[in-house]
């Protein structure tokens, strides 16, 4: 079992108080976005393995570790199934403002999609390039605090109701189309409009839009929001075709291929498969691939699915996904409680969220995490919160 320093990603939609709020330490007054765990090649975890003497190793990349001897630190099952590499990667995310509006493929279009631009030579870093790898990228995000977010469309009628309550004159093509199709007819003709409208007209419809928003308020209060820190942007009238929802901590939401999603504000636990594969819808000033994204987009209203997890006898609480890549559970320890044995045939990342709990002999505060190696012995007691992320093998 490793402890694991971790890199903290600066993205500008990043809080700039809440990850050092829940480490215990003093903001920089710069935003903290992301801390991931795990082995993926932007920002893997380090750790410092002791050697054959007892004495401690050079920190060393959590991917070299796994290089190095994956069956070992996998486990057989884990290779064999997902190859010699951890196949999820942990997050702390902190949303201080809107992440982009987006989708992620499902793997057969992963795999498409990358090999197309290989075959056409796309650089890999070309901002226009849409496919980082053959992976798909399913997520879950399970709120720390108060966490709110889209997920979804909802059903044309209701996004009809919302714009038509705006009173906006050049909304009402779309709220025309909205009640005039079959669902995903609308859903999809109304987004393709929306994406493809003259630049400068939506603008002056985003304004308009969100002047009105911040005047009704209720439930159109996001909308102003959003709209304050992405000025004229399509994206905000995207976003009203879509769900919106308020996590309290503890709930998740799980995001499958296909499903329009973006997070909007608060503190959480996320964890996906092992892909930078997005694409993007609105509030965003990088490239969007409007034909291709429309071929991705599920275009279909779906209830946002809020998952509430049950607690085993052993007091694991699980998110049930449909997802083999990661699985993630809970465990909120109790210091009268007999200690609780986590050893599994495949990786772990336990990470602690609140109080003091130990992992094997390491003590842990809210922030820290560790990587227990496939097979390694390890059992949890004290008092506190543990995420733990392994896989399905």
């Amino acid at each position: 079992m490793d402890r694991l320093s971790n890199t903290v990603r600066p993205y500008a939609w990043g809080s700039t108080t809440a990850i050092p709020e829940l480490l215990g330490i003093a903001p920089t007054g710069e935003p903290q976005a992301e801390m991931w765990m795990g082995a993926h090649p932007g920002a893997p975890s380090r750790l410092t393995r002791a050697a054959g003497t007892g004495e401690a190793g050079p920190e060393q990349p959590l991917t070299d570790v796994i290089a190095a001897d994956p069956e070992r630190e996998l486990g057989r099952a884990t290779v064999e199934k997902f190859g010699p590499r951890l196949p999820f990667l942990l997050k702390l995310l902190a949303a201080g403002a809107p992440l982009s509006l987006q989708v992620h493929p499902d793997l057969a279009q992963a795999k498409q999609g990358y090999e197309d631009e290989e075959r056409r030579s796309v650089p890999i870093d070309a901002p226009h390039r849409t496919y980082k790898d053959a992976n798909h990228k399913p997520e879950l995000i399970c709120a720390l605090t108060p966490f709110a977010g889209l997920c979804g469309f909802r059903r044309p009628t209701e996004a009809a109701e919302a714009m038509a309550a705006l009173g906006v004159d050049s909304l009402k093509p779309y709220v025309d189309l909205l009640g005039a199709h079959p669902e995903e007819a609308a859903l999809r003709e109304v987004l393709t409009a929306i994406l493809s409208a003259d630049p400068t007209e939506m603008a002056e419809t985003v304004n308009l839009a969100a002047a009105a928003a911040e005047r009704l308020g209720g439930a159109h209060a996001p909308y102003a929001r959003i709209a304050h820190h992405f000025p004229g942007d399509p994206g905000v009238i995207a976003a009203m075709l879509l769900n919106y929802v308020e996590l309290q901590p503890g709930e998740a939401l799980f995001l499958g291929a296909g499903v329009p999603h973006a997070y909007l504000d608060g503190l959480g636990v996320e964890i996906m498969a092992n892909s930078d594969n997005v694409l993007r819808c609105g509030l965003t000033p990088k490239h969007i691939d409007v034909p291709e994204l429309l071929r991705i987009v599920r275009f279909e209203a779906t209830d946002p699915g809020v998952l509430r997890p049950e607690a085993s006898p052993s007091g694991e609480e699980l998110y049930e996904t449909p997802v083999d890549e990661f699985r993630l559970s809970r465990f909120d320890l109790s210091p009268d409680a007999a200690p609780v044995d986590l050893t599994r045939g495949t990786p772990q990342i336990l990470l602690c969220t609140a109080g003091a709990p130990k992992a094997g002999t390491l003590g842990l505060t809210p922030g820290a995490s560790v990587f227990v190696p496939s097979g390694e012995k390890v059992e949890v007691s004290g008092t506190g919160t543990l995420f733990r992320a392994t896989v399905v093998a």
